[in-house]
């Protein structure tokens, strides 16, 4: 009987950038046909034309000023999410991990709807963006100075991480269910329930400019962390025996998940799962390794919230669907999923 080798390192590495290669493929693809896809269809020759201003006045607005922002902030938010999600779920070992686990979703949000409670969006354009991701960044560095200020010893640094995140999280929700019930007039209170469903229905590129800079820090910051959480995977007694500065690594993280996500939910409103489901699909294809886990759950979180964003725009009804409420469709199932398969192991 003849044995098989397993695959060499070069190997696993030019495997693991054929397959990051076919992610880029179809991400670029996916954002091509979302400039064609919407209630004003169009053929890929027009969309073109309209994304290098050479169609008609028409064509070029649609395409330069509606639907090429929502592409892009889908594709930043997206990854942004999935990637955070990857970091979370390697830091934690913990594989119901996600972004809104350590309060970031919810102070985010809570910072909108100040926003919106007092007016500040309709008067001052990038009141809520800013608020949004003030929220966020506040909340996490409260969680960082709380988890110092709490006793360290392993692993009850981790576990008290979460249970600090947990209560940021909770409170965060509270004000808001708090700012709804005092909302001023039914108008304002719908206005504040529409937001938090999540949407990327007229955005414009002042957006996309005010979102990218921070996905693009937060990315960053888990991205050269992926060493670190490789180790982590050992164990946090493991780790820390590897000349892992814990203390530093979890800071950095907590830091890092916070401004990306403050970006990404101070202009979308709140997407749940996405953080959550997309680690699970790249493991199929690029194993467990927290490090090379990261940019392919960034992929994949970037084509699914497009393909979303796609699809609430092609959908007949009356109002636009939420986007937020596809990527829950979508993410409930599967986390019941996951939670069978869990109970049957």
């Amino acid at each position: 009987m003849s044995i098989v080798a397993p695959p060499t390192a070069a190997a696993r590495r030019a495997l693991h950038a054929r397959r990051i290669g076919l992610l880029c493929g179809a991400l670029t693809v996916l954002s091509f046909v979302s400039l064609a896809v919407g209630p004003a269809a169009m053929g890929p020759g027009e969309a073109l034309a309209g994304l290098v201003g050479a169609g008609d006045a028409v064509t070029n607005t649609i395409v330069a000023e509606i639907r090429l922002p929502r592409t892009l902030l889908a594709g930043l938010i997206g990854a942004q999410l999935g990637m955070a999600g990857a970091a979370l779920q390697g830091f934690l070992r913990n594989p119901l991990a996600e972004p809104g686990l350590l309060g970031a979703s919810n102070a985010a949000a809570l910072g909108a709807v100040v926003a919106l409670y007092f007016g500040l969006a309709g008067t001052v354009f990038f009141a809520l963006p800013l608020l949004a991701a003030g929220g966020a960044v506040t909340a996490m560095l409260g969680l960082v100075l709380l988890s110092r200020l709490l006793p360290q010893q392993q692993p009850f640094a981790t576990l008290t991480l979460v249970l600090c995140g947990i209560a940021v999280s909770s409170l965060a929700g509270a004000l808001i269910s708090l700012l709804l019930n005092l909302s001023p007039n039914p108008f304002a209170a719908m206005e504040i329930s529409f937001w938090l469903l999540g949407s990327l229905e007229d955005r414009s590129l002042a957006h996309v400019a005010l979102a990218a800079p921070a996905i693009a820090v937060g990315m960053a910051v888990l991205a050269v962390n992926g060493r670190a959480l490789d180790a982590l995977s050992l164990g946090e007694d493991a780790a820390a025996t590897l000349g892992v500065d814990l203390a530093a690594v979890r800071t950095r993280l907590i830091v890092g998940i916070a401004v990306g996500v403050g970006g990404a939910v101070s202009v979308s409103g709140a997407i749940g799962f996405l953080g959550l489901v997309t680690p699970h699909l790249a493991r199929l294809w690029f194993g467990a390794q927290p490090s090379r886990l990261l940019w392919p759950s960034a992929l994949l979180g970037a084509l699914i919230l497009l393909g979303a964003d796609m699809a609430v725009r092609v959908v007949p009804t009356n109002n636009e669907l939420k986007l937020g409420v596809v990527t829950a469709l979508i993410g409930a199932p599967f986390l019941i999923h996951l939670m069978i398969r869990f109970h049957r192991a």
